[in-house]
């Protein structure tokens, strides 16, 4: 195939927000062979983490960027759509320019900047949607702007489906499956840290503090298995704060003069793997997570995982590869994880299956064999036999290396 032939992708980004998404997609692009595939990233904040975090792959400034950005936090509804809707012909002439074949966006905002323009620039357009199965965009707009709808789970996708909702498919995220963490060794190391002795069981928490992911339930949880158990317990927050009314109120539960319930929060940290390797037990009291990252780390180095019967919690740890409670529920979050640590033997076996399911599920080589699946079906459909589409001229682009 001729660089004239090769498929351009366009990774559209809205705002400067850095999360799990971009993990995935970043993982998804570097597997792409450079022979086969251009990969441009257009950006909304030139000198932002995306654009470091991307630095690699050539990069180009959206010429209709918002003088404020999309920011994390902020609701975003019909009102922010509008906004958008003037920028959509200058950035449909930039896709245009730089003959970009697909446009694939990843958020709500992304979708919304850049799924009008691509539809007039004559691009194909991969809608990513990682959100839940209420988002407004995926269940109203997509069916009819998109060209193929990807969704991380079953449970993303809107339970109405028309348009192109009828054939979205379900893509898992990428995990590197060869990841080796020594548990023991850092199980010490955390031990050491936190100045507990050998025994005590660690539970642990990975995520923002945001109401969604319940930490206030985590903390619940950890107080009732101190109740229960006859060994020490502590439980670790990994994460940061994102809610000043919800992280008072996590301060209020763990400022209590008895010293209970023994939670410890310490920060956000990576490789995010390591640390969950060194926990007794991941407790994932999220609701309606899509497909939770640190989960499917979990199975993947045997720290076994008690989750809420909510969002894709279920489908990931399907079958018997974790354990489901109800949601918000902290008394029965704290009888499985009791429960579960009391048997050694069915801890051992459930954590194997759960390895061995994560191995064959969410590898980023099927990752990469699907959507690159999609990629070729759609350019397929796009391209004349024999007319290839040009690479474009790099008009608006800048070095990687000004990020």
């Amino acid at each position: 195939m001729t660089t004239e032939q090769k498929i351009t992708i366009g990774i559209a980004f809205a705002g400067d927000r850095l999360g799990g998404s971009h993990i995935s997609l970043k993982g998804l692009l570097d597997a792409l062979p450079e022979s086969l595939y251009r990969v441009i990233v257009i950006l909304e904040v030139p000198d932002g983490r995306i654009a470091e975090y991307f630095s690699e792959y050539e990069q180009v400034e959206d010429p209709c960027a918002l003088e404020e950005p999309f920011k994390v936090g902020r609701s975003f509804g019909i009102g922010s759509a509008f906004r958008t809707l003037p920028r959509a012909f200058g950035r449909a002439r930039l896709l245009k320019d730089l003959g970009v074949d697909i446009v694939h966006t990843n958020d709500g905002r992304s979708h919304a900047s850049w799924a009008l323009a691509g539809k007039l620039a004559g691009s194909r357009i991969v809608w990513h949607h990682r959100g839940d199965p209420d988002a407004r965009g995926t269940s109203l707009v997509a069916p009819i702007l998109a060209d193929q709808i990807i969704s991380v789970s079953e449970y993303s996708l809107p339970r109405r489906r028309w348009g192109k909702l009828n054939k979205a498919r379900v893509i898992h995220s990428p995990f590197d499956v060869d990841v080796s963490v020594d548990r023991v060794e850092m199980r010490q190391r955390l031990l050491t840290e936190l100045g507990c002795p050998d025994n005590t069981i660690i539970c642990s928490y990975f995520g923002q503090y945001i109401v969604r992911k319940r930490p206030v339930a985590f903390i619940d949880a950890v107080a009732e298995l101190e109740r229960r158990s006859k060994r020490p317990v502590i439980g670790v927050m990994f994460g940061e704060p994102k809610d000043d009314k919800l992280y008072a109120e996590m301060q209020e539960r763990l400022d209590v003069p008895s010293g209970r319930p023994p939670v410890k929060l310490m920060g956000y940290r990576e490789p995010g793997h390591d640390w969950i390797a060194a926990c007794d037990a991941l407790l994932v009291t999220a609701l309606n997570e899509p497909l939770g990252r640190t989960l499917v780390e979990a199975m993947l180095v045997g720290t076994p995982v008690i989750a809420t019967q909510s969002g894709g919690n279920a489908e990931a740890l399907t079958p018997d590869c974790g354990i489901i409670v109800p949601p918000d529920d902290p008394h029965a979050m704290a009888v499985a994880v009791h429960d579960l640590l009391e048997a050694p033997d069915r801890c051992e076996a459930l954590t194997r299956r759960a390895r061995n399911m994560a191995e064959k599920r969410f590898t980023r080589a099927r990752h990469v064999d699907q959507v690159t699946d999609v990629y070729r079906e759609l350019v397929d459909k796009q391209r004349r036999p024999g007319v290839p589409v040009p690479a474009g001229n790099g008009a608006s682009s800048f070095p990687s290396s000004a990020s």
